[in-house]
């Protein structure tokens, strides 16, 4: 039996990551079946679960994927870079499976305790990096310094809660781009 290299492993578990996404994201948790997420992937149930242990695992995982890149956004470029990337993309069928994505986890947080639990590390993964990013904003002279950190951190966590909102209920993105200059300036010296 030949063997299958790590590379090969992993970019498996990334196609299915990158299905299991957009099925969740149609279906929602509840209604992504096992067998759905067999059409979605394309592959059985046993190559889908040798790489993640369960549905509750392949979600978590497919969360954890998106808060990453989210984390790597935000400590390069800001929150609101994130939300002027989610804009650019709002139409792509990818940002309305990753809209629905975080819609789930959102209602999952409300009604799931031991996910609300093991969700809580990587949520506070995405606070730490927007705080981090502000303060070295503001040790550069770019932010405002009459509002303490923490207050503009939920400020922009705020009006980026609202877009992924606004986007997921199929609202037009408009000249969104417009608001979220508004939003920058906010958070900027004056």
């Amino acid at each position: 039996m030949p063997r299958v290299s790590q590379d090969q492993l992993d970019a498996r578990r990334q196609e299915i990551l990158a299905a299991a996404r957009a099925c969740f994201a149609r279906h929602g948790y509840e209604g992504a079946t096992v067998r759905r997420l067999e059409e979605a992937t394309g592959l059985s149930r046993g190559a889908i679960f040798h790489h993640f242990r369960d549905k509750d695992s392949l979600f978590l995982a497919v969360a954890e994927d998106d808060a990453a890149t989210m984390v790597e956004t935000v400590a390069r470029n800001g929150l609101v870079q994130v939300m002027r990337d989610l804009l650019a993309r709002a139409v792509s069928p990818d940002t309305t499976g990753w809209l629905g994505s975080q819609l789930e986890v959102s209602r999952r947080l409300r009604t799931d305790p031991t996910f609300a639990t093991r969700w809580a590390q990587r949520s506070a993964a995405i606070a730490e990096a927007t705080r981090d990013r502000l303060a070295r904003q503001r040790e550069a002279g770019v932010l405002r310094e009459d509002i303490p950190i923490d207050v503009l951190a939920r400020f922009l966590e705020l009006a980026y809660d609202g877009l992924v909102l606004h986007l997921a209920m199929g609202r037009p993105a408009g000249d969104l781009g417009a608001v979220l200059d508004l939003v920058e300036e906010a958070v900027r010296r004056r």
